[in-house]
């Protein structure tokens, strides 16, 4: 079973009270203590994301670890990765983040550990980098179409909420034809994807919604997808 959790925002690193969106990530590996590992590339690996990583993961059940190409904890790094239960990839920069991956061949050593049943998940950045484009603001004041690994099909937008242009400037791409039609996520909204299939779409916060984007007819529509608000108990 193939699974990738692509979240809008939120969870340790937005929300550290409320870590239910993690909580759900942990849960989907159906292991009593899974082994999961922080991918903080897109943010350069800053120290305090790590840190806030460790905080809330070492309060749940699971082994967390990271992973750092700068700081590398073996030469070997396609059994590291697939030696993790989860891989949970951080926010920041999209395009540095597949820059670096692909430098390292890690998008390879991913595409190898998803299909062995390996959960991945991510935020912002961490959520592009799984469809097959996305809207990103890697460069500063610019929202911009980018190719991304094509794990999944269509592309992303996270922050559909927080970040008033986001919208217009993502329906505008799809309209002209920059990026393919996709979803949009809300920031503490994220999509379960199992098998390359959305089959639920769950939310840290009640009004956080997942919106399906789409250029029918010459004209872009936007679907709000049914959201299941988590409390924060463990949801499956």
């Amino acid at each position: 079973m193939r699974q990738i959790i692509a979240i809008g925002a939120g969870g340790f690193s937005m929300e550290p009270d409320n870590l239910a969106l993690d909580r759900y990530i942990l849960d989907q590996s159906h292991k009593p203590d899974p082994k999961i590992c922080f991918l903080p590339t897109a943010s350069g690996d800053a120290d305090g994301y790590i840190l806030n990583f460790y905080k809330a993961f070492t309060t749940l059940n699971c082994l967390p670890t990271f992973l750092s190409l700068f700081r590398l904890p073996t030469a070997d790094l396609e059994s590291f990765i697939l030696e993790q239960d989860i891989l949970y990839v951080g926010g920041g920069n999209t395009r540095s983040l597949l820059a670096l991956w692909r430098e390292w061949g890690l998008d390879k050593h991913l595409f190898k550990a998803y299909q062995a049943g390996v959960v991945l998940a991510g935020l912002s950045a961490g959520a592009n980098c799984w469809f097959e484009d996305c809207s990103t603001d890697a460069l500063p004041g610019e929202l911009q179409s980018l190719l991304c690994l094509g794990y999944l099909p269509g592309s992303f937008c996270p922050h559909y909420n927080s970040e008033p242009e986001r919208r217009l400037s993502y329906q505008g791409m799809i309209q002209k034809g920059l990026l393919r039609d996709g979803l949009a996520a809300d920031d503490g909204a994220a999509a379960h994807f199992i098998d390359e299939q959305l089959i639920r779409v769950v939310s840290s916060r009640p009004e956080a919604k997942m919106y399906r984007v789409s250029k029918l007819m010459g004209a872009v529509h936007e679907e709000t997808l049914e959201t299941r608000y988590l409390s924060g108990e463990s949801q499956k």
